[in-house]
């Protein structure tokens, strides 16, 4: 018998098709009255519905969110926030208008009403990635877990099929370190293989019809319980590697998740062959890490940290940068084998199967 602590996670969550109508609803209920409109220019249509439906109450909107939360961004957002005596942000997007609100709150303590539109997962963690000066770091609060997450099956529709797939794997990167992290635990690991078995469920079948509505709730609700995960225990070698990647080199969040973790899992397999064997149970293969790699290749997505737009020289210091403190994890990790590691994920080579 194993011993844990468990703290459950106390986001409302308000789920299913056409609930992006209940969101000044959600505004009035926590006791807000001016809102902050988060939401990238390619939401434009999509912001101006939320904020006529919030009437007075949408006092000022913000497009400029990126990837991986640089401060510089968070400090203009944070300006106008209070000029505006903001009470209240509802961040509409995927990871970066997260990332935002989440920054927001932790530093002027406003609530959160987060709306995804991927499958980042973020949304229901109290982590923050933050990139500073070229360096990402993450941090963890209860201040910076949103109040409520508005999941709209209907908003994830017209997803195109790139930023479905990248981020999905990214959301089963969650569950995959979710299961051999050391604070592992009963609920978390039910939660995790649920959450796998979803998403290679739903996945081939909205690569075949995007517009697949019970595919799309499948895996919307897959990615809720992934985050869940991320949210209640620590990760390892591949989030962060994947942050050193995005925060040191610029590489896309989603995509650099869907290279990286069936070479991070090919790695850590030797020490957790457990954990590996019940994760390619959880998604029907016969092999964990060559079965996310080819699930990822059967759906189009990238494999190589080529493709997205790394250089071969910067292998080196990515090293490095990952190497350059102690995390938790299960295999020990060495320059020589990260080395290795980031060799066949540059390449795209598959894993070899164990």
């Amino acid at each position: 018998m194993k011993s844990f602590s468990y703290d459950a996670s106390p986001a409302r969550i308000v789920f299913g098709q056409g609930t992006i109508r209940e969101i000044a609803e959600e505004v009035r209920r926590l006791g807000r009255s001016r809102v902050m409109v988060l939401a990238s220019r390619r939401l434009d249509a999509l912001a101006a519905d939320v904020t006529e439906s919030l009437g007075d109450m949408a006092v000022v909107r913000f497009d400029g969110a990126v990837m991986h939360t640089p401060t510089e961004v968070t400090t203009a957002a944070l300006k106008l926030a209070e000029t505006h005596h903001v009470d209240i942000v509802v961040a509409i997007g995927g990871g970066s208008a997260t990332g935002l609100s989440k920054a927001l709150a932790l530093r002027a303590g406003v609530d959160q009403i987060i709306v995804p539109t991927t499958y980042a997962g973020s949304e229901v963690t109290p982590v923050l990635g933050e990139t500073d000066n070229g360096r990402k770091t993450t941090r963890s609060s209860p201040d910076i877990r949103p109040e409520t997450v508005v999941y709209d099956v209907d908003l994830t529709l017209d997803l195109p099929l790139n930023t479905t797939v990248t981020s999905a794997v990214n959301a089963m990167a969650h569950a995959v370190e979710a299961l051999y992290s050391a604070e592992s635990n009963p609920i978390t690991d039910s939660m995790a293989i649920e959450a796998l078995s979803g998403i290679a469920r739903a996945l081939p079948i909205i690569v075949g019809d995007p517009r697949n509505v019970e595919g799309r709730a499948d895996l919307l609700q897959s990615a809720w319980l992934a985050g869940t995960c991320l949210g209640t225990v620590g990760m390892g070698l591949h989030h962060k590697l994947c942050h050193t990647l995005g925060g040191s080199f610029g590489l896309p969040h989603a995509p650099t998740h869907a290279v990286v973790l069936p070479q991070a899992m090919a790695f850590n397999a030797p020490a957790v062959p457990e954990v590996m064997s019940r994760i390619a149970t959880a998604l029907g293969v016969s092999d964990a890490a060559t079965g996310v790699f080819d699930l990822v290749t059967s759906c189009g997505g990238p494999t190589s940290l080529r493709e997205v737009g790394m250089s071969h020289d910067q292998i080196g210091r990515a090293v490095e940068l990952a190497t350059a403190a102690a995390y938790p994890n299960p295999r020990e990790i060495t320059p020589p084998g990260l080395s290795e590691l980031l060799e066949n994920a540059w390449s795209g080579r598959r894993p070899a199967i164990r």
